[in-house]
C-alpha cells in the first residue's frame, strides 16, 4: 500500500520531495502567520492568499500586503486572479519583481463577487479566455506559472481534461484540481476520478495535484494510491491543525500514526501564530484576526467553549496569555482523539464567505 519509490516532483526549476503536500491558498486564512506554523509542521509548498490583479495595479494596500513572505517560506507561490488579460499581465510583472518561486493563477474560486467579474471559476465556461489569460501571465513573468482550478462549471460541463491539455500547451508548469464543480461550491464529496483521468492522460507531462476532502493520513494514502496524483493540496483540514502535514508524511512512510498534539503543543502553536499575527498586522488587527482560529486549535476538548469565549473577548496579548495558561492547567494530560481534532467542513467562521478555490 505504501509506495516509497515515488520520484521527486519538479515545477520548473523548483524541486519538491516525492508526493509533496501543498498548503492551499485560502482568503483571510493563508497569511504569513498561518503559513509559518504550517511550514513548521511539514507543508512543502505554500501560496499567498489570492490577490486581485486589479487591486495590485491600483496599488491597493490590502493587495500589496498579500505579496509579503519570508525566506523561511520558500518554495513559495503568489496566487493572482482576474478576468482581464492586460491586468493579469501587469500583475504578473509586479509579482515577478518580489521574486517568489512561482506565480499561480486562480481559475477555481466559486465566490459570486469573483465569478461576476469573469474571474476565478467563471472562466471554466470559456476555455479560450482561460487560455488567453494564462498565456498573458506566462509571457509576462520569468517565474514558473501554475494553475488551480475545478472540474468544470457544473455537472454538464466537467471539462477538466480539455482544460488540462490546453493549459499545459499555454505554458503552465503544474496544475492543481479541486474535485468539485463551481456549482457544488464546497458541498458534497469531491470527485477525484476525473483528476485521475487527467493524470493518466499520456499527453500530460506536468505535475498534477489533487485537492478536496483530504482530512486524515489514511485518506491521503488511499487517494495517492487510488488516483495516482503527484501530490495533494490541503486547505480546510490545516486550519487550527497544522500537524496534519507531518501526520500524513509519517503515515505514508511508516503506515503508523504520530501521537496527537498535546495541549502544550497546541498552546505553543497558538502563541506562535498570535505573536506573528501581532507582529505582522499590529496589535489591534493581529488580535482580532486571530480570534476565528481558536475554535479549531482547541477542538475536541470538553467544556472548552468557556475558554474560547474568553479568548475572543481579550484585547491584549497579556490577557490572552493568562487565558491560555488557564487552558493549559485545566487540560493538562488530556489529549483528544486524533479524528476529533481535525477541523470539519463549515466549522470555521471564515469559510462561508472566503475563497478556498
Amino acid at each position: 500500500m505504501f509506495n516509497t519509490s515515488l520520484s521527486v516532483v519538479k515545477i520548473g526549476n523548483i524541486q519538491l520531495p516525492a508526493f509533496p503536500l501543498l498548503l492551499a491558498p485560502m482568503e483571510d486564512v493563508s497569511d504569513p502567520p498561518f503559513r509559518y506554523v504550517c511550514k513548521q509542521h511539514g507543508a512543502d509548498l505554500m501560496y499567498s492568499e489570492f490577490i486581485s490583479s486589479e487591486g495590485l495595479i491600483r496599488d491597493a494596500i490590502k493587495s500589496r500586503m498579500k505579496l509579503d513572505f519570508l525566506e523561511f517560506e520558500r518554495p513559495f507561490g503568489i496566487q493572482i486572479f482576474g478576468g482581464d488579460e492586460e491586468a493579469m499581465a501587469l500583475s504578473a510583472r509586479i509579482v515577478d519583481a518580489v521574486q517568489p518561486d512561482l506565480v499561480d493563477i486562480n481559475f477555481g474560486c466559486p465566490v459570486k463577487k469573483v465569478v461576476s467579474k469573469g474571474a476565478g471559476a467563471a472562466v471554466l465556461k470559456d476555455v479560450a479566455a482561460m487560455v488567453r489569460l494564462t498565456e498573458a501571465v506566462v509571457k509576462s513573468t520569468s517565474l514558473p506559472v501554475t494553475v488551480k482550478t475545478r472540474l468544470g462549471w457544473d455537472d454538464h460541463s466537467r471539462n477538466i481534461e480539455e482544460v488540462a491539455e490546453r493549459l499545459q500547451d499555454a505554458g503552465i508548469h503544474a496544475l492543481t484540481v479541486h474535485g468539485r464543480t463551481r456549482a457544488q461550491l464546497y458541498k458534497g464529496d469531491a470527485d477525484w476520478s476525473l483528476i485521475a483521468r487527467v493524470k493518466e492522460n499520456p499527453r500530460i507531462h506536468i505535475p498534477i495535484f489533487g485537492n478536496g476532502d483530504i482530512d486524515s493520513p489514511e485518506k491521503a494514502a488511499a487517494y495517492r494510491d487510488r488516483y495516482g496524483v503527484d501530490g495533494i493540496m490541503i486547505g480546510r483540514a490545516a486550519i487550527g491543525y497544522p500537524w496534519i502535514f507531518n501526520e500524513i508524511k509519517h503515515y505514508l512512510h511508516t503506515g503508523g500514526h504520530l501521537a496527537p498534539p498535546t495541549i502544550e503543543q497546541r498552546i505553543a502553536a497558538i502563541r506562535e501564530h498570535l505573536t506573528r499575527s501581532v507582529s505582522w498586522k499590529g496589535p489591534v488587527v493581529g488580535i482580532l484576526e486571530m480570534r476565528p482560529h481558536y475554535t479549531n486549535y482547541l477542538k475536541g476538548f470538553p467544556y472548552i467553549k468557556e475558554y474560547r469565549n474568553l479568548l475572543v473577548q481579550k484585547n491584549s496579548v497579556e490577557e490572552i496569555e493568562e487565558v491560555l495558561q488557564q487552558v493549559r492547567t485545566r487540560y493538562a494530560g488530556f489529549v483528544p482523539e486524533r479524528a476529533a481534532s481535525q477541523p470539519s467542513v463549515g466549522d470555521h467562521p471564515m469559510q462561508t464567505a472566503s475563497c478556498h478555490g
